[in-house]
């Protein structure tokens, strides 16, 4: 006599655990980018980043280990709201003059340095206004792969070789300028008003040629 065969029960698909947890990472450092571009790290407390993003203390230590770790992550995921390495990959590998791929650079920080400000934007200034330990982290992890890419941009500009120390000396004074912005949004005076207030078109031409005048002095004087 045959054995009637088992019955076969569906089985229970698998929770995206890996899905969840990097939703609720994203959701940690979305709070705490709110809050510590409201109040700074020093005022943030972990009682409170965890109370807006809905979690328990325990994921914050899971995801981030301490508070020190999360401001770094926060740190790095502002400096990519600010320009991603994506965004610059696509500008500086375009098919246009390399001075038309550098204003659409000065054009894109200009933008969100001056325009709708994000949380990115007030943690940033913050950062630059009263710089932390933490500041390593887009130094060593977060910028130095953007800044080799606009190197070689400036070097097409130029004429100077990627390696070069006077190159850097030539990133570091076409991105200084454009830093500033996110400082001077947070000092209200006449002069900073007045500088936030211009219109956005204004503000890239007067960068792009004060920019592009520096590049092609340096690039004459190495020439002669």
């Amino acid at each position: 006599m045959e054995t009637p065969e088992a019955t076969l029960v569906p089985a229970r698909p698998m929770r995206g655990s890996r899905t969840d947890g990097d939703a609720t990472r994203a959701r940690i450092v979305e709070a705490a980018g709110q809050l510590f571009g409201q109040q700074g790290f020093a005022e943030t407390t972990s009682k409170a980043i965890a109370a807006r993003a809905g979690v328990d203390l325990a994921s914050i230590n899971y995801h981030f280990g301490t508070r020190d770790g999360l401001y770094a992550a926060v740190l790095a995921e502002a400096h990519r709201r600010l320009v991603s390495l994506a965004e610059l990959e696509t500008i500086v590998r375009a098919d246009a003059p390399a001075e038309t791929r550098l204003r659409q650079i000065i054009e894109l920080i200009v933008s969100r340095a001056v325009g709708k400000r994000g949380w990115n934007a007030h943690v940033l200034a913050r950062e630059l206004l009263s710089p932390s330990s933490h500041l390593d982290v887009l130094f060593t992890e977060e910028m130095p792969p953007k800044f080799r890419m606009v190197a070689g941009l400036l070097s097409e500009i130029t004429g100077i070789p990627v390696g070069d120390p006077s190159l850097v000396r030539c990133l570091i004074s076409v991105g200084a300028p454009c830093a500033v912005l996110f400082v001077v949004g947070r000092i209200p005076t006449p002069l900073t008003n007045q500088l936030m207030q211009l219109p956005e078109k204004l503000l890239v031409d007067h960068l792009h040629t004060f920019a592009m005048g520096g590049l092609e002095a340096i690039a004459r004087e190495r020439a002669a």
